[in-house]
């Protein structure tokens, strides 16, 4: 039996992707919550063999930076991205921390069935609309230039969201347990990386790439 945790802050979404998973033989929704911090919490309880997991989750932690996370702590887990942004971004970065698959709601039941199927057997899948930024990615993985935050470390957008959200650089250092001068360090290179010269300027990034929501 597969067991499937939902993580989408949409109701009528997430009900109707219970459905059709309900309605599959060998598969069963163990859960459905409505923000990222729920699906890492949940994850730990509930040890789902896949999390289908939104990346826009207003409000608080984005799917982006929980896909880090899960993947990290809950290794066995496996994680498929269920987005409406057909983003190279998004895809890039998501795979990169360690997602196993990327669809987008327009996809079709099927899709999503044989999505899960494919990453439940150890598989990657990313849906037909995604495949050629994929590719691309692929092509140009090896060249020094990346775009946006994929320039960032797993760390570094940690960092990068807890500022947006206002914290200080100790209660930043307090929550991931490391110091003030480390905190300063990582912010240092975010603003050098991504060429902000400003805390506003940080929080209007996250904002905009949706790393927090309000």
């Amino acid at each position: 039996m597969i067991e499937i945790l939902i993580a989408d802050d949409h109701r009528l979404v997430s009900r109707g992707v219970e459905l059709i998973i309900e309605n599959q033989p060998g598969m069963k929704v163990a859960g459905i919550v409505r923000d990222g911090q729920s699906a890492y919490h949940m994850t730990g309880e509930l040890h789902p063999d896949i999390v289908l997991l939104d990346i826009s989750m207003p409000p608080g932690e984005s799917g982006i930076v929980t896909a880090g996370k899960l993947h990290s702590d809950y290794p066995d887990t496996r994680i498929i991205m269920l987005t409406m942004h057909a983003d190279k971004e998004y895809l890039l970065y998501t795979m990169q921390v360690g997602a196993s698959g990327y669809l987008l709601k327009s996809s079709s039941e099927e899709e999503l069935i044989e999505a899960i199927r494919s990453v439940h057997e150890g598989g990657v899948y990313v849906c037909k609309e995604m495949v050629p930024y994929l590719v691309q990615g692929f092509v140009n993985r090896h060249k020094e230039e990346k775009e946006g935050y994929l320039k960032l470390s797993e760390r570094e957008t940690q960092v990068l969201t807890l500022i947006a959200k206002g914290y200080g650089n100790k209660e930043i250092g307090e929550m991931l347990f490391i110091s003030v001068k480390t905190v300063e360090s990582y912010k240092s290179k975010i603003m050098n990386k991504l060429d902000l010269k400003s805390r506003p300027e940080l929080v209007e990034y996250a904002l905009k790439k949706r790393l927090i929501q309000y």
